[in-house]
């Protein structure tokens, strides 16, 4: 974070250090006496809800906005998909078969950052989810290119620790779900989906309806593995019976490999949002 101040004010770090070492009474031991803003007990009150929201939206932002960067090419992705080389201990068959898809990740990772980094590494830097498979292979993918890349992890109930390949100074710890996804989406430029399962589906739904209705600017959509992902989701069922729009399946592309990704995005032309939704 940024230390540099204009305030004539006493700095908030020199008070908390200072209230640590006050003389040990009764009064000072007491949870009331503690600084609201160093008291972890506090601010993990249920009333403090909207304060946390809004530190969890601002403390990524600034970090970005301090670490210059502008945009972002979006990863979604199965954690279980394997390394190709790690294939032999997949949980199930499908699992090692979509092995190959750690590998486009990685690849187009690697192609997406030697863009970003022509711009000094401002534009389009690749963001995941900081965890293992799909979301390993993107940030190894931007490492071994020489350039940085973002994680966004998330508490869950099982011990886990970002992968590392993430760059340390961009890699962030979320408490709420919906914060770490307006992240995801903020600096937005293309948004690519491999193979996965609820988490990547819900991530991959959330940003569809966003941009259905209007609520986002158009990006390139890509999804990696048309077999997978038709076989899975019935697209033409949902227009058929009329719950979407036959527009609605403009929305998204399918790609297979890194390359073709590339290609889409690099001749992308800007939309606007859309102002009305086909077939309401």
């Amino acid at each position: 974070m940024n230390d540099d101040r204009q305030s004539p004010f006493r700095d908030a770090h020199l008070d908390r250090d200072t209230a640590e070492h006050v003389p040990d009474t009764p009064q000072t031991r007491s949870p009331a006496y503690r600084l609201a803003f160093a008291d972890d007990d506090f601010l993990c009150r249920d009333e403090l809800r909207p304060v946390r929201l809004q530190l969890e939206l601002l403390k990524p932002d600034l970090l970005l906005n301090e670490h210059g960067i502008e945009s972002t090419i979006v990863m979604f992705g199965g954690a279980r998909i394997p390394a190709p080389e790690n294939k032999g201990g997949a949980r199930t068959k499908t699992l090692a078969e979509l092995s190959h898809f750690y590998d486009e990740a990685r690849e187009f990772a690697r192609l997406m950052t030697e863009t970003s980094l022509r711009t000094g590494g401002r534009e389009n830097v690749v963001v995941t989810g900081g965890g293992p498979g799909v979301m390993e292979a993107g940030n190894r993918g931007a490492a071994e290119a020489g350039g940085r890349s973002i994680g966004l992890n998330i508490v869950l109930p099982h011990e886990q620790a970002p992968n590392p390949y993430v760059t340390p100074e961009l890699s962030f710890n979320f408490h709420y779900f919906a914060i770490r996804k307006m992240h995801f989406l903020m600096r937005a430029r293309a948004i690519c989906v491999f193979p996965g399962g609820f988490g990547t589906l819900d991530e991959m739904f959330e940003s569809l309806t966003l941009i259905q209705t209007g609520r986002m600017e158009r990006v390139p959509f890509l999804l990696f593995g048309r077999a997978f992902w038709e076989k899975v989701i019935n697209w033409e069922a949902l227009s058929d019976a009329g719950t979407i729009s036959a527009e609605d399946l403009d929305l998204f592309s399918f790609v297979e490999t890194a390359g073709e990704a590339v290609k889409i995005i690099d001749n992308w032309e800007p939309a606007p949002p859309r102002d009305s939704i086909p077939g309401r």
